[in-house]
């Protein structure tokens, strides 16, 4: 019996686990990688962090576990695996089976034969039509030479200013990268908000804090670079701003990498990507394809989605790789959309649907709480979170949540995606058995009041107001009394200053009398994070005012001007 052939399209994340994979299976396969990059297995999200001085030797983007580096002769002499760097797969030919390909360095040309053929292709970096696009200065971060590139910026220290387009998870990751290699940055946006996965409120806080490190401009896009002798001098934008740098970055995101899919005749979707069941077979039942290359279904709404994660990348390439050797007995069934960044000494996390995409995916009753208060105990030095709880009205069912602030996000997202993963409802959350001492959680933890607050919530235990929607009321002039029920101290270090009156908590109940005799009147109550908010609610409730509003998340989620 001839010993099975598998052939590999693609070295960095997917492609590698996926050869790896088979050969775990099976020892006798004959297996080959064609990499069009000379380096492989590349951790392409520690880009930035390269770039930014968390680590210095280039290797270590290349190494295993074990710290060795996963050059062609470790893929050999550790699993024997073939490995044709610097070597470009030019034709895939279904009908003969066989993969095209063409050395970059020395220009020979070959073909090979395989019995199953994994793509794992990746994706592009899209580049907008921008006259002066090809001056010396502009650049990407997508593959290891952008990262080499940047990293030798940053050694040499001799540019001084640069502009990064986009204000997405590279854009961001990127401006965090540049300001610590003592560059003054400028983040341009064409949309109104950064980081368009989440909600615009917890995005708006997510701005006021990227605001202190750089430059941010929103709604305005790059109609061209400005340079001489080929150098970049400057970016000029839509409105006619001139920015002056020495280097632009462009974060506009990527696209899947797929004509020599195409053209080998194999099915591509909606998005442009290669279309995989959940084997991540193809059209073709001798291909599969894995990693930013194809589309996924959400399995949430169940809509194809393009995303270019490494760890889905990985999943997709162990699954690939066991079923080219036994057939289809592994299944990758789709993604929430799980993601995290660092955004300077915050963190912002995302897992399944935010409120908008909710909505626009057709989910007519949803409803959401914010939840302001620390990961820790403040004798253990806690750190603020900022939750966003979406769920369906009608059935409670957990349909996402976003995480932001200095506190542990991580940890937080992790609980929500295997809540939304596993299906559950508030109720499953309320008193879920989470791992509790005080150098790690709070006795309740954050996740576990978040479910809290929601319950109350649905059970009509209190009315709510976000801050945006106080601020639209505030705008048109409404009827209404603010109430602040923090302490004097508080009040002074820190207010809103829209017009509200000083009744602390403790002196509330007093003070009844001091409120409108009519009981309809609109009240707004909020303290810190408003908790103690939720409980001067209460009392208010109890004293017969029928339209008393929380604000969720008090004075820490207003996102707007204070008074100071």
């Amino acid at each position: 019996m001839n010993n099975k052939r598998i052939i590999v399209i693609g070295g960095s994340a997917a492609g590698p686990k996926a050869a790896s994979r088979a050969r775990r299976i099976d020892e006798n396969a004959d297996i080959t990688i064609i990499q069009k990059s000379a380096d492989l297995s590349m951790a392409s999200c520690g880009y930035p962090y390269y770039i930014g001085g968390f680590f210095d030797e280039r290797e270590q983007l290349l190494c295993s576990p074990a710290g060795v580096v996963r050059d062609t002769n470790f893929f050999w002499n550790a699993k024997k695996i073939v490995t044709k760097v610097s070597t470009e797969a030019t034709k895939i030919n279904p009908a003969k089976k066989t993969v095209d390909f063409t050395n970059l360095i020395t220009g020979e040309k070959g073909s090979l034969s395989y019995d199953k053929l994994i793509v794992a292709t990746g994706a592009t970096p899209r580049k907008p039509p921008i006259p002066g696009i090809e001056l010396k200065g502009v650049t990407t971060l997508v593959s290891m030479p952008d990262a080499d590139f940047l990293r030798k910026v940053r050694d040499e220290g001799k540019i001084k200013n640069a502009v990064v387009i986009g204000g997405g998870l590279i854009g961001i990751e990127t401006a965090e990268a540049l300001n610590l290699a003592g560059i003054n940055i400028t983040l341009v946006e064409m949309l109104p908000q950064l980081l368009t996965f989440l909600d615009k409120h917890l995005a708006r806080l997510v701005e006021n804090y990227v605001r202190t490190k750089a430059n941010v401009i929103l709604q305005n896009g790059v109609s061209a670079f400005l340079g001489k002798d080929g150098k970049l001098t400057g970016v000029k934008l839509n409105d006619g701003t001139e920015i002056p740098c020495e280097l632009a970055v462009l974060a506009t995101g990527v696209k899947p990498n797929t004509k020599l899919a195409q053209d080998a005749g194999l099915t591509l979707g909606k998005t442009g990507g290669i279309v995989v069941d959940q084997y991540m077979q193809t059209s073709n039942p001798d291909i599969y394809a894995v990693g930013d290359c194809i589309e996924i279904p959400n399995l949430i709404t169940g809509k194809p989605v393009h995303a270019p994660f490494g760890d889905l990348a990985n999943l997709q390439g162990r699954v690939a790789g066991e079923n080219a050797i036994l057939g289809n007995t592994a299944t990758f069934k789709g993604t929430i959309q799980t993601s995290i960044c660092k955004v300077f000494d915050y963190a912002v996390g995302t897992t399944g649907l935010s409120a908008q995409d909710a909505t626009e995916m057709g989910f007519t009753n949803i409803e959401t709480v914010v939840n302001v208060s620390l990961d820790k105990p403040g004798f253990m030095q806690g750190k603020l979170l900022t939750t966003k709880l979406v769920v369906e009205k009608s059935t409670h069912k957990i349909l996402g949540a976003q995480v932001i602030g200095p506190g542990d996000v991580s940890k937080q997202i992790a609980i929500w995606a295997m809540a939304i993963q596993g299906k559950m409802k508030v109720e499953d959350m309320v008193n879920a058995d989470l791992p509790y001492a005080p150098p790690f959680s709070l006795a309740i933890d954050h996740s576990i009041a978040t479910a809290h607050i929601m319950q109350n919530k649905l059970r009509g235990f209190y009315q709510s107001i976000s801050g945006e929607e106080l601020r639209n009321k505030l705008k048109e002039k409404a009827n209404m009394l603010l109430i602040d029920v923090r302490n004097p101290g508080e009040f002074e270090e820190m207010r809103l200053g829209i017009g509200e009156r000083l009744i602390p908590l403790g002196q509330l109940r007093k003070r009844i009398m001091e409120l409108p005799a009519d009981k309809n009147t609109e009240i707004i109550i909020w303290c810190k994070i408003s908790l103690r908010g939720y409980e001067a609610a209460l009392i208010l409730q109890a004293h017969g005012y029928k339209n008393v509003k929380l604000m969720e998340g008090g004075v820490m989620a207003w996102a707007w001007e204070r008074e100071r």
